[in-house]
């Protein structure tokens, strides 16, 4: 069984999160800021974070977020097959010993250096990119597999860290959205705005993405777009 993590704070914006069970085999999805504990990895064969509105840094506050981390941290010590998603991705991190930092909002298409992991076989140059945070030291074992440097449109996007991968535990994390596509993107620019550039949705495909994961982490692929809320 996949599990999903949601995190979204607010839930009109919940939608985002909601469209990573259409790119994986049938999946239950754990709320993770309306609960008081993290789920149960119980019967668990891969586990997918998801991305949010709120900070990692903001755990004073939102008690779920160090549920979060105790969730991860289990994850990796019992080697489940883990993808991180834009706040997931700075969460492994956070909850690895990692640092996170508010950089101020980046709503646009990016092109990433990919370094050779075969989490992004198929995946296009362009990626859409919508976060506050970046990921400012690796966790402990987390080593870069992705990578942003600064172009003439953005020259304060520097990102070194901005796909990671866990040297032993099959655990990989991505700042970008592979589950934002054309059927929510105007949802997206309407609701926090976009920087334009030359690229368009028409250029991105980010689905291999999670098909990969899921080779990777050894889960039959066969999406049939049904899961499970709890």
């Amino acid at each position: 069984m996949i599990l999903v993590v949601q995190n979204e704070i607010r839930p009109r914006f919940r939608y985002l999160g909601a469209e990573i069970p259409r790119f994986l085999p049938p999946s239950t999805e754990y709320i993770l800021p309306d609960n008081d504990a993290a789920p149960s990895l119980a019967g668990v064969d891969a586990l997918v974070i998801s991305g949010s509105t709120a900070g990692v840094y903001e755990r004073a506050d939102r008690p779920w977020i160090d549920a979060g981390m105790e969730l991860v941290r289990e994850a990796v010590d019992r080697e489940i097959p883990t993808l991180g998603i834009c706040f997931g991705h700075q969460l492994v991190n956070a909850a690895l010993d990692g640092a996170v930092e508010h950089k101020g909002p980046k709503h646009r298409f990016v092109e990433p250096t990919y370094m050779n992991d075969p989490l992004f076989e198929n995946v296009s140059a362009a990626v859409p990119a919508v976060h506050g945070d970046m990921v400012t030291e690796a966790g402990q074992g987390m080593d870069a597999i992705a990578s942003l440097t600064s172009d003439q449109s953005d020259s304060n996007y520097d990102y070194p860290l901005f796909a990671t991968r866990h040297e032993s535990a099959p655990v990989w994390t991505v700042q970008f959205h592979p589950e934002l596509t054309d059927r929510v993107f105007d949802r997206i620019v309407a609701d926090f705005g976009w920087t334009e550039t030359d690229v368009s949705i028409e250029d991105v495909d980010t689905a291999p993405l999670f098909s990969n994961f899921c080779s990777l982490a050894d889960v039959q692929h066969t999406v049939e777009h049904t899961h499970e809320s709890v």
